[in-house]
Parts: structure tokens; C-alpha cells; sequence
């Protein structure tokens, strides 16, 4: 990437979130590049029709990639129409073919179809980084599908599970993710060349009515693009909705992800944390802290990313009749930086959980400090197969909580297992040794081991 000129206002897309690539498909070369590339489409079908020239098509070629934004530039600030200015440079650099360029076509014919081909490019990049983060969810799952912690409900601690699982809920999530970008990604279509209303009338005026979905086919073909059945002078903005609103539900699943790492690697809890480089300054006041920067960016983005479908839906419910350009201009921000949020957030969660650090000691005494708690359940269970009133025991079992929560507030260890297993009633019915194998909580975790495995191998063969 050269270097930007700092004495102007930079988006940080142009050069701080986002990867080349993605920025490459929403460059102005990029799109100037594809509008040449479908007027030449046109014009090669037409030729299919005696309406172009064979001469003036191989013209046409040889200056199809030659874009040359400033002198473009220089026509737009003189006639006030971007895509009419890039037109005319075409037509400069081929004199024999420049003249049948844009024949029955409108501006959207060309824009809109140019903007679907974008659109496809950049849900492309979007999978594909979304299918190398399920891998690293995959190998994480699997490698932590075992190891026990406690986990948290409404914030509190709670029973037992492993942290494989925990990830796993993270992974399903992406995984529905993956269905709704792969359904929007194959369901794509361009306006097609219907004209200034949609009717195709000018089209039809060179090769007749009746040619005229054979003409979109073989564009079609040629852009290797399906076309809308019925458009108006642009293609439907729902289909821009759908998109983003495909696009932030991935913001969503990795919004929660980013949001439980910072919860977790704050000190009282500390079990996990995001990488954190040996000369990385997580202060300008505080030289000890390791502040979630990686985590905060991406909650950051993807709460401004929540917010770009509602966008798309004004565009599409208020696009009055058969067109107004009131969403021109802000779908020129909302196309580009809805992928370029998406394909940071893939960049950095992925980045994350690669390096992701994981605390084992801390897992150990946060179980060891509240499991036992969720131990009592099992004990629970444990009595009233051997023929305990339930009742009655639940009510020991809580009174000997409270004590234990009392001690543990007060930073002593957590004397519960000692209490449950040295109450006399709770040993008439089971052998101490059963109740102390029973409040271990570590091994109170259903399936999740296999559940979490399963799930990783689902991701593994899904993407």
C-alpha cells in the first residue's frame, strides 16, 4: 500500500481496519475497472446483434483495464456525473470503439450490476475468513474439550462446565452465520439491462421486444452474474438489507465472544486473556495494565456494524416508485465499510483465539472456590436414589452453603465438601468417601466433552 497523504481527512478504513484485499474491491480503480469490463459486455453482445463493430470491440479490449482516475476525475469536476466522466475517458482512449459504448443503457445498468459483482467478491473474502476462524475454533474446542470450569449464569457463578463447550457456543453461533452469508452469497443478482424504468424499452428499440431475454441471458453468461426478474432502475434494495443484516448478525456472534474474553480476563476472574505483546503498552498512565484492546476494537466495530441494517432498510423502503438517489451517496460509505468492519473483526478474533492465553491455575481455584456449591446437587441426587426425604435434605444442604458462602466471603477456602461430609444424617445414607467423590465438582459435567467435540467436528465439515 503506498502511503496516504496525512494532511487530509483519512477514513480509518484506508489504512487502519481491513485487509488490502477487501479494500482493493472497494478502491475506485477496482470499480472503475468493473464498469469497463460490463460496457464491454454490453457492447460484445450487441456486436452479437450488428449493433457494435468486431474492429471496434478489439478496440474496446485494448484499453478496458487502462483506468485513468484523474482524468476522469478532471470531466467529473466539469460535468457533475461520475460515471458519465469515467464513460468519456473510456471513449478517449478508444477513438474506433469509444462511440458505442453505453448503447440503451442507464447509469444503473451498469453501476448496479458493477456493485452485485462487489458485493460477491466481498462476501467471498467474508467466508473466507470466517471459515478459517471456525478451523481455529475447531482445534481450540478440541484441545479444551475436557478441561473443567465453572460457569456463570446472570453473572454468578454457577455449575461446572469445560471451556471446549464454552467455545463451542461461540462456533455454533458463527456456524449459523456461515449458513446465512453462504445463502446470501448464492443468492446474488444483479439488476441485469432493463433500462431507465425497468421495461428494457430502449433495448428493445435497437433489437426488438422480442429479443430481449435472450439479450439478458447471454449478459448473463457473459458476467457470469443472475439478473432480477423485475427491476425498476435499479435492482432492489432489500437485497442490500439482507446482506447487512447477514453481515451484523456476524458482528453479533463476535461481539459476544469479544465481550465474555473481557469479562473473563479481568483480574477477579483471570482465566482467559487475549495476547499481549512483550513491548505492547496497555497504558499511558498506568504501566501495569494489560488493558482487552483486541477485545474493545472488536466491540467497538461491531457495534457500529449493528447499526448499518437499518440503513439498508431506509434505503430500500423509501426507494419511492422506481428510483430516487437518496441512497447514492450514503450506500458509497454503507457497502464498503459494513465488509471492511466485517473482514477486521474476522481478522482480530482469529488473531485472538490463535494466541489466546489460557489460565489453567486460575480455572482451578475459581472451581475449587464455587464448585463445590454445584457439588451439592449431585449429593442431592445421590440421597434421594438412596431413599433420603428430598426435602429435608435440600434443607441441610443449603444451610451448610450459607455457612460455607459466609467463609468464603471472608477469603477463607471453601469449607463445604468438610461440612456436607461430616453432617451425621447426610452419612447415614451415603459412605463419607461417596460424599467427597460426589463434591468434586470438576467431574459434574454431563456431555459437554463430547457435545463441544461434536460440534467441532460439524465446523471442521462445514466449512
Amino acid at each position: 500500500m503506498t502511503h496516504p497523504n496525512y494532511e487530509t481527512y483519512l477514513s480509518p478504513f484506508t489504512w487502519r481496519y481491513g485487509s488490502q484485499g477487501m479494500r482493493q474491491v472497494w478502491s475506485e480503480a477496482a470499480k472503475r475497472r468493473t464498469w469497463r469490463r460490463i460496457w464491454l459486455a454490453l457492447a460484445e453482445v450487441q456486436a452479437e446483434y450488428g449493433l457494435v463493430q468486431p474492429e471496434q470491440i478489439t478496440d474496446l479490449h485494448r484499453s478496458v483495464d487502462k483506468v485513468d482516475v484523474p482524468r476522469a476525475l478532471e470531466i467529473e469536476a466539469e460535468i457533475q456525473h461520475d460515471l458519465m466522466a469515467e464513460l468519456k475517458t473510456y471513449a478517449e482512449q478508444a477513438p474506433l470503439g469509444g462511440g458505442a459504448l453505453h448503447l440503451g443503457a442507464t447509469s444503473m445498468d451498469i453501476e448496479d450490476n458493477a456493485d452485485v459483482l462487489r458485493l460477491r467478491q466481498s462476501l467471498e473474502l467474508v467466508l473466507e475468513g470466517l471459515g478459517g476462524l471456525l478451523q481455529t475454533f475447531a482445534e481450540k474446542i478440541e484441545a479444551y474439550a475436557d478441561t473443567p470450569l465453572i460457569a456463570f449464569t446472570h453473572l454468578q457463578p454457577a455449575e461446572p462446565s469445560t471451556l471446549g463447550y464454552r467455545l463451542a457456543v461461540y462456533a455454533q453461533d458463527l456456524l449459523l452465520d456461515w449458513e446465512a452469508l453462504q445463502a446470501c452469497a448464492a443468492g446474488l443478482k444483479g439488476k441485469g439491462f432493463k433500462g431507465a424504468v425497468g421495461t428494457g424499452a430502449s433495448y428493445a428499440e435497437l433489437i426488438g421486444a422480442e429479443n430481449l431475454a435472450r439479450f439478458e441471458q447471454r449478459l448473463s453468461e457473459q458476467l457470469g452474474l443472475p439478473f432480477f426478474a423485475v427491476a425498476t432502475q435499479t435492482y432492489p434494495r432489500k437485497q442490500d438489507y439482507l446482506v447487512m443484516s447477514a453481515l451484523a448478525g456476524l458482528g453479533g456472534s463476535l461481539y459476544k465472544f469479544a465481550f465474555d474474553l473481557r469479562l473473563l480476563q479481568s483480574p477477579p476472574i483471570g482465566e482467559l486473556s487475549e495476547p499481549f505483546g512483550k513491548k505492547q503498552v496497555g497504558s499511558s498512565a498506568m504501566p501495569f495494565k494489560r488493558n482487552p484492546i483486541s477485545a474493545e476494537k472488536i466491540d467497538s466495530l461491531a457495534r457500529l456494524l449493528a447499526q448499518m441494517p437499518r440503513l439498508a432498510w431506509d434505503n430500500a423502503a423509501h426507494s419511492l416508485l422506481e428510483r430516487t438517489l437518496d441512497d447514492s451517496a450514503n450506500r458509497r460509505v454503507l457497502l464498503p465499510e459494513a465488509f471492511l468492519i466485517s473482514d477486521e473483526l474476522l481478522r482480530v478474533s482469529r488473531r485472538i483465539l490463535s494466541g489466546l492465553v489460557v489460565n489453567q491455575a486460575a480455572m482451578q481455584r475459581n472451581l475449587a472456590v464455587y464448585g463445590p456449591f454445584a457439588a451439592t446437587e449431585r449429593v442431592l441426587m445421590a440421597l434421594g436414589k438412596a431413599g433420603a426425604d428430598r426435602q429435608a435434605m435440600h434443607e441441610r444442604l443449603r444451610q451448610h452453603a450459607l455457612s460455607a458462602w459466609e467463609a468464603v466471603q471472608a477469603g477463607q477456602p471453601n469449607p463445604l465438601a468438610d461440612l456436607v461430609a461430616g453432617d451425621e444424617t447426610i452419612q447415614s445414607y451415603l459412605p463419607g468417601e461417596e460424599i467427597r467423590r460426589l463434591m468434586d465438582a470438576s467431574h459434574h459435567l454431563g456431555d459437554a466433552p463430547q457435545r463441544a467435540r461434536a460440534l467441532a467436528a460439524q465446523a471442521r465439515k462445514t466449512v
